[in-house]
């Protein structure tokens, strides 16, 4: 299928945050509750619609264990988007997030999207990190917040749909300079139909907020 523009998204984060459900309940809409554990990168991918533009999501899932931080490194720099994942449930994962973060910004473009993802808000009566502290840690890392499940699809559209949207409104403001085929800002310009400046924000999606708050 034709499209206006292809964006290459990173999730990243420890190991058993929920990543590759996150990246499944997304491109197949199930939900695997035993998920063997991701060895290096798995992929996916799915078309959306912004602005009335199809835009094509190509999806890199990496493997949270230590080992493999070497071959995550590599898939940052080739990046428009990253969810950054944390289980609200189990605190050292967020805890973690500062040097996954530091990870992403020293091998990813500057202007990477950076959307945090406070995972299995379904098991808020396990809860171990607060929405305020996600909200926090955010604000002061400029990243846009959200929690979600991957069991129940709660916010796992809007999380990367509104990524894409900071993409979409950043190439309208010229952050990125796609006519020059910008392959290093994992952006790419397809032919499915006018990938030109809009003038506006039509068809950015609204951020979306926390649940269980």
């Amino acid at each position: 299928m034709s499209y206006a523009y292809l964006f290459k998204y990173i999730i990243i984060g420890d190991t058993g945050v929920g990543k590759s459900c996150l990246l499944l309940q997304f491109t197949d809409k199930r939900f695997q509750p035993v998920h063997d554990l991701t060895i290096g990168v798995e992929f996916g991918a799915r078309m959306i619609t912004i602005d009335n533009k199809p835009i094509k999501l190509q999806i890199w899932d990496t493997a949270g264990q230590e080992s493999f931080r070497s071959i995550t490194r590599s898939y940052y720099r080739g990046a428009a988007g990253a969810l950054l994942v944390y289980d609200i449930t189990r605190r050292e994962t967020f805890n973690h997030l500062a040097s996954w973060l530091e990870d992403a910004r020293q091998h990813a473009n500057a202007n990477m999207t950076v959307m945090l993802i406070g995972n299995k808000c379904d098991l808020a009566h396990r809860r171990a990190v607060s929405t305020e502290e996600g909200e926090q840690f955010a604000k002061e890392n400029g990243l846009v917040f959200m929690e979600a499940s991957a069991k129940t699809a709660q916010n796992v559209e809007e999380a990367f749909i509104n990524t894409a949207g900071t993409i979409y409104k950043k190439i309208q403001d010229g952050v990125f300079d796609v006519s020059n085929e910008a392959c290093s800002y994992g952006i790419k310009v397809g032919y499915g139909g006018n990938a030109g400046p809009s003038g506006g924000r039509d068809g950015v999606p609204a951020q979306g907020g926390a649940c269980c708050s």
